[in-house]
């Protein structure tokens, strides 16, 4: 496992990161039980990843604290989110203080490495901001938390419009950024900026259904095409990734999508969600190989340049 600082919290970051939400949730989504997801946790650990990442809004903080109950706390970084709407309405500030309590008794710790303001809408940016940071810097205070994170609501906010607020303010430690081979348009919004002011930004997106599923990627397309703005003498549309398979490049299409993402500068760690031990080895060994080749990197950022109106969801 290789490891990078993760910007200016200084914290040394597996390159590759668990989450413990997405479609899966550890596999409590797909009825496995909260032992099972405890040992996808536990798994991860032994294999060198060493930040987890959690919600409240997931239900999984728990399972997420059993995992690491034999863990030395200082070994992990333990990341988790605040959700600002409850009921469609904006939470009360001052209640915040009740959801970090709850949280580190979920994860069974005395403090939060990161903590997220989750899934933050642009309308609510203003909000978050001038009620929750407050918040959030005298729980950093109180040393219930370490650093101040926040994370865009990318399945709904494709463009960044969040973030590009967010990464002009001086209050955010480290940014959760939707970014993978299909839309690539963080790369200039949000990693140049957050490169130049040091912020940590972990990689969300690497992989969903389009990039693992070829029947997606191929009905996800054909709308890019019909919508004029994918150019279909630089695409295969059977097969419109197969470029990247081959024994010089990419194992396979998830392969191929990890490491993009992996060596994409300004990315930090990429996380990845499973319920699947065979499947959590196998995405912490595409992080471990090599850059893709130079020419299918710049392929892709040809075909896809422009594209930031899907998530590869």
């Amino acid at each position: 496992m290789d490891y990078v600082t993760l910007g200016r919290t200084g914290l040394n970051v597996s390159v590759i990161s668990l989450g413990a939400g997405g479609s899966s949730r550890l596999g409590i989504q797909t009825e496995r039980s909260g032992q099972h997801a405890a040992e996808i946790v536990q798994n991860a650990i032994e294999r060198g990843i060493n930040l987890i990442d959690t919600a409240e809004a997931y239900g999984t903080e728990s399972v997420v604290g059993a995992g690491l109950k034999h863990v030395k706390r200082e070994d992990v970084i333990i990341s988790t989110k605040y959700s600002l709407r409850e009921n469609k309405g904006l939470k009360k500030a001052e209640d915040f203080e009740k959801s970090v309590d709850q949280s580190l008794a979920n994860l069974n710790t005395d403090y939060l490495d990161i903590y997220h303001l989750h899934g933050v809408d642009h309308t609510d940016y203003d909000y978050a901001v001038q009620q929750l940071v407050p918040e959030m810097i005298k729980m950093k205070e109180k040393g219930k938390i370490r650093f101040l994170g926040i994370t865009e609501a990318f399945a709904s906010d494709s463009t960044h419009k969040t973030l590009e607020r967010a990464v002009q303010d001086n209050c955010w430690d480290v940014m959760m950024v939707g970014f993978n081979l299909l839309n690539q348009s963080a790369r200039e919004k949000i990693f140049k900026a957050a490169v130049a002011k040091n912020i940590g930004v972990l990689d969300m997106f690497a992989v969903r259904r389009a990039l693992s599923r070829p029947e997606v990627l191929i009905e996800l397309l054909n709308e890019l095409f019909e919508k004029g703005l994918l150019d279909a003498r630089k695409v295969d549309r059977n097969n419109p990734l197969g470029f990247l398979v081959h024994p010089d490049g990419a194992h396979s299409i998830v392969d191929a999508a990890y490491r993009f993402c992996r060596y994409e500068p300004g990315v930090h760690s990429v996380l990845m969600g499973t319920g699947n031990l065979q499947h959590l080895a196998n995405n912490i060994e595409s992080v471990s190989r090599g850059p893709l080749p130079e020419q299918d990197i710049q392929r892709l950022k040809d075909i896809f340049a422009g594209i930031d109106s899907i998530t590869g969801n």
